[in-house]
């Protein structure tokens, strides 16, 4: 007799990836560390193959180039010659840099930020209350409410009334607005520390964290040297430093004026920086000075995160520095905002931006 069983001859899962999955991975970062430049990250795959022998004699470099050609990760131009990679590309950037930095996770379809009050929401909490008007069907516990009836009316002759039922309480998410501002000042790149590739590889994360699990929310991304620009997802990859001086004042303005324009509820501003602020802008010419705490910039810095607290807007400054001077006025700048301060390596950079992240919003709906 068949018990509707069907057998079929097993296959051993392949645990391994594949030659080019394995390059692949490589030649990401070091297109990411490059800002970009397939040439050189090319340059550095053949120094390392030529080191470390990670290909062989059945899957070679000309291979692997051929495969990235064939899978649409890089354009060779046509008759121009120059090899960009393309928007394939820049997204596997991003989501490699998400599950490095931030582990795998499963897409939400809706926003997921906790905030302190009740009512109609996305999410069931273990909560009961009381029915109200409002609530919906599917909060109703059937189960619970029958008992109830029974326990108010007798077994008799059972219905059941509004005071009967019982719902499952939900969670409000609310929306958040976040601009991350990046430092791309000299001083990224200096003492032969490079600070740059970590500060996008989590600003790539975050993005592709906010597309996939907080899709109502919003992300705007500052870069800010001398002065302060937005740019979109797609140039992260492509980021370098420039020869700036850290006009921390024209980040913060320029953030402000971008949440000013967001209807959303909440909001909130991330800055990953490694030094002091050093630079204004006063008409046409730049104030500057690299020698310790200018308190002329230091005050039209302090006094923009004053001006963030009052419009309710908290500043999470990530500190990619250990010096005491420094801290002292990340410390002061804090403060004065009311926000908060993490002083990071650079390998736990990416950890502290997500837990902070998911942490409930200040504001409510």
């Amino acid at each position: 007799m068949s018990l509707g069983y069907q057998f079929t001859k097993y296959i051993l899962p392949q645990a391994d990836k594949s030659d080019f999955e394995r390059l692949l991975e490589i030649f990401m970062q070091l297109v990411t560390l490059t800002s970009g430049d397939v040439g050189e990250a090319l340059a550095w795959m053949n120094s390392l193959d030529k080191q470390y022998n990670i290909t062989d004699d059945n899957y070679g470099m000309g291979n692997f180039i051929e495969d990235l050609k064939a899978k649409g990760y890089i354009d060779d131009g046509g008759e121009k010659g120059e090899i960009k990679i393309t928007a394939k590309s820049e997204q596997k950037i991003r989501k490699s840099a998400l599950e490095e930095i931030f582990g795998k996770l499963k897409k939400g379809g809706k926003g997921n930020h906790n905030t302190p009050h009740t009512g109609i929401g996305d999410e069931s909490s273990t909560d009961r209350r009381e029915f109200q008007f409002g609530d919906t069907l599917d909060q109703i516990e059937m189960t619970d409410s029958i008992r109830n009836a029974q326990l108010n009316h007798g077994l008799g002759e059972f219905f059941l009334t509004e005071k009967d039922l019982e719902v499952t309480e939900r969670e409000h998410k609310t929306q958040t607005s976040t601009v991350l501002m990046i430092d791309i000042s000299h001083s990224m790149i200096l003492y032969g520390e490079d600070r740059i590739t970590p500060a996008k590889k989590v600003a790539m994360a975050l993005a592709e964290l906010v597309t996939q699990k907080y899709p109502k929310d919003t992300l705007d991304i500052i870069v800010f040297g001398n002065d302060a620009w937005q740019i979109s997802v797609k140039d992260l990859p492509y980021l370098n430093v420039g020869p700036y001086h850290t006009n921390t004042v024209a980040g913060l303005e320029l953030a402000m004026d971008i949440l000013r324009k967001r209807k959303t509820p909440n909001k909130q501003i991330f800055m990953i920086t490694d030094g002091k602020p050093t630079c204004l802008k006063e008409g046409l010419k730049y104030y500057k000075n690299s020698f310790g705490l200018d308190r002329k910039v230091v005050n039209k810095t302090l006094n923009l995160a004053a001006q963030c607290r009052r419009i309710n807007i908290p500043i999470t400054t990530f500190m990619i520095a250990s010096d005491p001077y420094l801290k002292q006025f990340v410390d002061e700048f804090t403060q004065v905002n009311k926000g908060t301060a993490y002083y990071s390596s650079l390998k736990g950079l990416g950890h502290l931006i997500f837990e902070d992240y998911r942490r409930n919003r200040r504001k409510s709906l």
